[in-house]
């Protein structure tokens, strides 16, 4: 329906949500399937369909996120770290890292986002590109409401020097 499809990679996790990985040929039939079926009704439930943040090669892959992995910089570009991040904790299991980052936004310009799963549940880190962001997010968005399609929880924003790294 929207191209040549290279291959196509279901995961199936022992909680929901499911989700699965599509590998186009073309990364432009990769952007008509996301514009066409990324919101769409599927038996009750919306899809989320979105640009994968791994890939392989040159051609795009689409998929449902499974809330691992890293933000981008630019649709195609690398990420880029700074010295500016928060700890975000109490996220829901089913975020991505696009959840995250579209949240965290709200309190300025983020440049990396990653959405992780460890021992006390799912957390995620956040790079401001500057101080005065970083310090407005653990202000304005700690004990905030996250919301995505799929849940919402209460997050606590913080910074990295204040987590234990050390394990």
């Amino acid at each position: 329906m929207y191209g040549r499809i290279v291959e196509i990679e279901l995961k199936n996790p022992p909680r929901p949500p499911g989700y699965c990985f599509v590998e186009f040929e073309s990364s432009r039939d990769a952007d008509d399937a996301i514009r066409g079926r990324d919101g769409y009704n599927f038996d009750g439930h919306r899809l989320r369909v979105e640009l994968a943040h791994g890939g392989r090669g040159q051609s795009s892959s689409i998929g449902r996120s499974n809330g691992y992995g890293s933000g981008r910089g630019s649709k195609y570009g690398a990420s880029r770290h700074s010295e500016y991040r928060v700890v975000v904790r109490g996220l829901p299991s089913s975020a991505s890292w696009q959840d995250l980052k579209d949240h965290m936004r709200k309190a300025g310009d983020v440049c990396f986002a990653q959405v992780f799963r460890d021992g006390d549940g799912t957390m995620g880190l956040v790079d401001y590109t500057n101080y005065e962001d970083m310090k407005y997010a653990i202000r304005k968005l700690d004990d905030s409401e996250f919301r995505n399609p799929f849940s919402r929880s209460y997050i606590r924003v913080s910074s990295l020097s204040t987590v234990d790294v050390t394990s």
